[in-house]
């Protein structure tokens, strides 16, 4: 029986590694989504940090599907030192290879925009391109996966945005979150801008797609207030997003982000944030049971005779040949 798995963002769950390595197993998985370990990247800690956190998942069993970085993210202008970029790319690929992580996601620098908050003709995309394809041949050539992640970077403008970013950066793939497009704003349109559509999103870059997060938010068109749900229970349809991806052939790995503690009193509440992952873990399992899927310890099993197809392999590494 083919079989894909689920992973998550375990800081969303605890702050520090034995808390997060903690909410992974209570949910039977075996993949963690790393993004920060008691408040910084995983690419950022020290190295007494990163060895202590090498043997606990050694000690575990516990792995990891992808580094969420914050490498160009949208706090970063394209202007910005790309030789200190370089710098934790090369930490990161070292760090990746002894944790045997295929994917890295990385954004695409920080829109430019004018006094209006609307962003500019000029994106210096020469620049953005160069500095990109620097980055990403880098991970290439280590037999890594860099995907573009960030709708709130360049390359989440537009859907289209982002197809000409892939053009123009070889080897780049793409993390499809579930909401994100519906959250952002679609700068190809004319203003006032309109939400993008996430169908239109995923119909149009799916085939570039070998990573996807799961959330399930909206966003008020009036007052740009975001609202997240749990895995379903939101205004658009995640379960057709999953529906179709297994249907043409996904096989990445499937990772929840809730983002559902962003208020300062979730944030310090742990119990809450345990409980919330963990809740949003099970019925992001039941999302898949609902569409023809066996879900057993972390991995998902299209039923044969579903119509849904899945890779042998579980996911798909894709390297410059």
């Amino acid at each position: 029986m083919r079989e894909l798995y689920l992973s998550g963002f375990a800081d969303e769950a605890a702050y520090d590694l034995e808390g997060q390595i903690n909410a992974i197993k209570a949910l039977g998985w075996k993949y963690l989504e790393a993004r920060k370990i008691n408040g910084r990247n995983i690419h950022d800690l020290n190295e007494p940090a990163f060895d202590k956190l090498c043997a606990v998942f050694e000690e575990t069993g516990i792995k990891i599907s992808c580094f969420c970085s914050n490498i160009c993210n949208w706090g970063t202008p394209v202007d910005s030192d790309l030789e200190a970029t370089m710098t934790v790319v090369k930490r990161a690929i070292k760090r990746m290879q002894r944790l045997k992580v295929p994917l890295i996601s990385i954004m695409s620098y920080a829109v430019i925009y004018d006094e209006k908050r609307r962003p500019k003709p000029d994106q210096k995309e020469a620049k953005r391109f160069e500095h990109l394809r620097k980055i990403c041949d880098a991970f290439l050539e280590a037999g890594l996966t860099p995907v573009q992640d960030g709708y709130f970077s360049y390359g989440g403008l537009s859907w289209e945005h982002t197809l000409k970013l892939l053009d123009n950066v070889p080897g780049l793939k793409l993390v499809f979150d579930t909401s994100e497009p519906n959250l952002s704003l679609d700068y190809n349109k004319t203003f006032p801008y309109p939400s993008q559509n996430y169908m239109e999103i995923w119909n149009n870059l799916k085939e570039h797609v070998v990573h996807i997060r799961i959330k399930d938010c909206s966003r008020d068109p009036i007052t740009g207030r975001e609202t997240c749900f749990y895995p379903g229970e939101g205004d658009h349809k995640l379960k057709a997003i999953l529906t179709d991806a297994l249907s043409i052939g996904y096989s990445g790995f499937f990772a929840i982000e809730p983002h559902m503690v962003d208020d300062d009193t979730a944030k310090n509440n742990p119990g809450f944030r345990n409980k919330n992952f963990f809740e949003y873990g099970k019925l992001t399992e039941d999302l898949f049971r609902n569409i023809s899927c066996d879900v057993k310890d972390g991995t998902i099993y299209p039923k044969e005779n579903s119509g849904l197809k899945a890779s042998k392999s579980g996911f798909r590494i894709f390297r410059r040949n």
